[in-house]
């Protein structure tokens, strides 16, 4: 899929890539702790797609044949006892927006809150915002990552 800067209005992207930026910048700096913040998503191919744009911190699949007190359970130990990031929330959640991807969404949301784990879905609330007529999934981030990069380093 070949797509270029005019598929999506300018003032959307650009507030798509400001928050991709912000994420990148999280996952990859490294507080005083040693410390950087994590991204769950569903399953490799996000991974690849994230990896694309720019992401080069720790990325942490659902999808890896746990069931999900299995996968809280892993993520509280790694990382539920560190200190937020700046005032930040410990994890940021990047589900799908389709149905699928909001039930994961709320539900890891839910368990790891009551573990007193703060998680940041704001990456994925503005993609979903700006970008959801364009396609519902992280795999298709991959589509523009020339473009992200782009505006990104114009930023």
């Amino acid at each position: 899929m070949n797509m270029s800067r005019k598929d999506i209005p300018g003032e959307r992207i650009i507030s798509a890539a400001k928050s991709i930026k912000e994420s990148i910048i999280r996952n990859r700096d490294l507080s005083e702790n040693g410390f950087s913040c994590p991204i769950l998503v569903e399953g490799i191919k996000d991974v690849k797609s994230l990896r694309e744009i720019g992401f080069i911190g720790q990325i942490e699949t659902i999808n890896r044949g746990w069931d999900r007190s299995r996968m809280i359970a892993y993520l509280y130990e790694k990382y539920g006892s560190e200190l937020a990031i700046d005032g930040y929330p410990k994890i940021i959640l990047l589900m799908d927006w389709d149905r699928t991807g909001d039930r994961l969404q709320k539900s890891f949301k839910t368990r790891l809150e009551s573990m007193d784990t703060r998680v940041d879905e704001r990456l994925r609330l503005v993609l979903s915002r700006q970008l959801k007529s364009e396609f519902r999934t992280v795999e298709s981030i991959s589509y523009y990552s020339d473009i992200f990069k782009q505006i990104i380093a114009e930023l």
